[in-house]
């Protein structure tokens, strides 16, 4: 959501000058030095001019029944950007919902963000969560000129999403090579942070082959990157791209110097697939994985720490059918060597379902290939619009003590999350938003009492005495943590 508050603007930097003085000898400075001056300092502005034609700003609108039917009013659309952002809540007086004129529903702003000319022929490329959920994408280039946008397709795995808009002899942006990125490397991201278009930051390299996801092994950079950056993109100082910006590290919501890119050669490979086809087909085999640590391998005769330790098997899956059995460590797959458990399902993933293949594991000792078919990971379902709930998903209230509403999780994202229960948090306020609980959680157990279904959780909860404090266990993205849900006073 974009804030109405105005910023500065960064009118200059200060530079420190060393000015020899006219009564003074000769200073000599080495070649090496001047060289390594101008290295530190380097100059963006003709890679601004080169690459900021190429980048878009994307506005997305949803439909949304009126306000008198229950939509959402400005106070709404206030405290949904104070709660996003970590900003403690104003207090504001409610107002009367105004009488329904038309029940036809309008289209409200919906987000804000980048995105960047793949094609002259305009293909742009974003991330999946700035257009996830939009009835409407609408593309603004640099020269003002304003277009709609179809969704070709969006992958929320990878979060890389196409559009398209109707235009022709588009500046396209150059596609450079992750290999020759560098740790140390200058890089520039331009996007609109906040809503504010055309907004150039730089920075270095932090590191590469950063885990954060099953299938991405991201940029880490210290760009300063805020909402509304997102599916800008990285550029080095060749002036290509090598990364879209994606995600940041914070605890309040703003920029804190780290933040996170897609690697270019990985997002490429899944345009393709969205061109194509619409959706990205990703393979599977059917395992349940662990690190190995320093211990095991010593324990097991592992040379060194490597591979993945497969902790369980689906039945009837291609891993089943190919013999592997819970307590292996696989340490190749295809001919690729799998140095730590995150390399897997990278791996798998990028093999086209129906292929043979071989997996190498370690059992008892000694090394055995077993060939294997690998099979294709359940696409992600559609994204809900406004106003719908799916069926698969039915909700509970469960109380206003702890302001928790609540669905049931579908097998497919319980295969995602790789968890066998939970509901997942679909609003929280009160006691639980007071404990840190926030939509997407998945809520596993309260009270040392495992859930999976509202029903259960709400069970749970009424058994629990109201003047005590309750233990929640949840799992938010790749983490499970505990949550503490104090008595009100």
């Amino acid at each position: 959501m974009l804030s109405s508050l105005k910023f500065p603007s960064l009118r200059h930097v200060a530079m420190s000058l060393v000015l020899a003085s006219a009564t003074a000898a000769a200073v000599f400075i080495p070649a090496h030095s001047a060289w390594a001056q101008a290295r530190a300092l380097p100059d963006f502005t003709d890679l601004v001019d080169q690459v900021g034609p190429s980048v878009v700003n994307i506005r997305t609108l949803e439909k949304v029944a009126p306000r008198g039917a229950g939509g959402a009013s400005p106070d709404d659309e206030m405290l949904e950007f104070f709660r996003r952002f970590g900003l403690p809540m104003p207090n504001i007086p409610r107002q009367a919902p105004r009488p329904n004129r038309q029940g036809s529903e309008e289209e409200q702003p919906k987000g804000v963000g980048s995105g960047f000319i793949f094609s002259s022929d305009g293909l742009i490329m974003t991330n999946a969560h700035v257009v996830d959920g939009a009835d409407e994408v609408l593309v603004t280039l640099t020269d003002k000129r304003e277009f709609k946008a179809k969704i070709l397709g969006a992958d929320k795995r990878s979060d890389v999403a196409l559009v398209k808009i109707e235009a022709t002899g588009l500046p396209a942006i150059k596609v450079g090579d992750v290999g020759r990125l560098r740790v140390g490397e200058w890089v520039m991201a331009i996007g609109s942070p906040f809503g504010l278009e055309n907004t150039v930051t730089a920075g270095i390299v932090s590191a590469k082959q950063r885990d954060t996801g099953d299938f991405l092994p991201f940029i880490q950079t210290d760009v300063a990157i805020n909402p509304g950056n997102s599916g800008g993109p990285l550029i080095n100082m060749r002036g290509e791209v090598v990364g879209i910006n994606s995600q940041i590290y914070s605890r309040s919501g703003g920029f804190m110097g780290i933040s996170f890119a897609i690697p270019m050669d990985e997002a490429v490979r899944v345009v393709e697939q969205l061109r194509t086809q619409g959706r990205v087909s990703r393979g599977r085999i059917g395992v349940q994985i662990g690190s190995v640590s320093k211990e095991v391998a010593e324990s097991l005769g592992l040379p060194k720490a490597q591979g993945a330790l497969v902790t369980g098997v689906e039945a009837g899956a291609p891993a089943d059918k190919a013999g592997v059995e819970a307590g292996d460590i696989i340490v190749k797959f295809d001919g690729k060597p799998i140095e730590k458990s995150s390399d897997l399902p990278r791996v798998v993933g990028g093999i086209k379902p129906g292929t043979k293949s071989t997996v190498t594991v370690f059992r008892r000792g000694t090394t055995k290939d077993l060939a294997v078919t690998v099979a294709e990971i359940e696409p992600d379902a559609a994204p809900a619009k406004a106003g719908e709930t799916p069926e698969t998903k039915s909700k509970g209230v469960t109380g206003q003590v702890y302001g928790l509403v609540v669905s049931e999780l579908t097998e497919a994202q319980k295969k995602e999350l790789k968890i066998k229960s939970g509901v997942r948090i679909e609003a929280a306020s009160e006691g639980s938003a007071r404990a840190g609980l926030r939509e997407g959680d998945v809520i596993i157990a309260v009270g040392n009492t495992e859930v999976t279904s509202p029903r259960e959780l709400e069970a749970a909860l009424a058994k629990h005495d109201k003047k005590k404090s309750l233990n929640v266990l949840f799992r938010r993205g790749e983490w499970t943590q505990f949550a503490v849900i104090r008595p009100a006073n």
